[in-house]
């Protein structure tokens, strides 16, 4: 082997890109509680990192699916497997709406600079456990806590500085990675991102918020809650987005597609 086809054989698999990169009209579903439902006829299924047997991921592959998964990388899930990792040093304020009674809540986390030697390689092990469930890609959720009320002052640059983080760990395990929601800070995240996932945007009349991920082509998945689909899906099939509508469960039962019957 001669210097240049060592050096071809070193770079190549470098700077190429080998993890998912959907484009915009990319189909999906999204179901993170309950029994998977894989009969479904789309591109993308995304499902929960921790529920979700690898079974069913290895099913879905098996059908063509490409597998997204689920977890929390802004706040604490005291049901979560990993729970005991995370120290009360870490936590904000509890999130608003997300505590049933005495068994689940979430707490935001302060996930400054500061803290990062404790919330890092917690992250870094759920990317792993992504990678060997064979996850194609994943969705870190609550990555916007700085827009909250989160009870440990996050400002814009501590956000922006961990959304870039999780985005490079990901990359790094060549899992595809997509910006939740955090509609604010796309101009300087549309190009560490490999795709954007937003929840009601139509409702609140944001969606063109989004449009830097369609115009370097990239998918947006939008999640609609609320609103009829006539009314919602010829403005997102006009955008190039992937909208759905579900219900808040996200339980896979009457849902809506606007690009295709599944």
């Amino acid at each position: 082997m001669n210097l240049l086809t060592l050096i071809v054989c070193v770079l190549i698999p470098i700077y190429t890109k080998a993890w998912w990169h959907p484009k915009p009209l990319t189909t999906w579903t999204w179901q993170l509680q309950g029994t998977i439902d894989t009969t479904k006829n789309v591109q993308m299924y995304d499902i929960d990192l921790f529920d979700t047997p690898i079974a069913t991921i290895s099913k879905l592959k098996q059908a063509g699916r490409t597998v997204i998964c689920y977890f929390s990388a802004g706040s604490f899930e005291n049901w979560r497997p990993d729970a005991s990792k995370f120290p009360k040093s870490v936590l904000g304020s509890v999130m608003e709406d997300w505590c049933d009674s005495s068994t689940q809540c979430e707490w935001w986390l302060n996930i400054k600079q500061a803290n990062m030697a404790i919330i890092g390689p917690i992250m870094q092990a759920r990317l792993d456990l992504a990678k060997s469930k064979g996850c194609d890609g994943v969705e870190p959720d609550n990555i916007d806590g700085y827009t909250n009320e989160n009870g440990v002052k996050l400002t814009y640059a501590d956000q922006l500085a961990y959304n870039k983080w999780l985005a490079q760990e990901a990359h790094k395990r060549q899992l595809s990675i997509g910006l939740k929601n955090d509609l604010d800070q796309i101009p300087e995240l549309v190009g560490s991102f490999d795709w954007a996932l937003n929840e009601q945007c139509f409702q609140y009349n944001e969606c063109n918020k989004l449009l830097p991920f369609i115009n370097a082509d990239k998918a947006v998945f939008i999640c609609e809650y609320k609103g009829s689909t006539n009314t919602f899906c010829p403005k997102s099939n006009q955008m190039k987005f992937s909208t759905i509508k579900a219900t808040l469960d996200l339980n896979g039962k009457n849902m809506a597609y606007c690009l295709t019957t599944v």
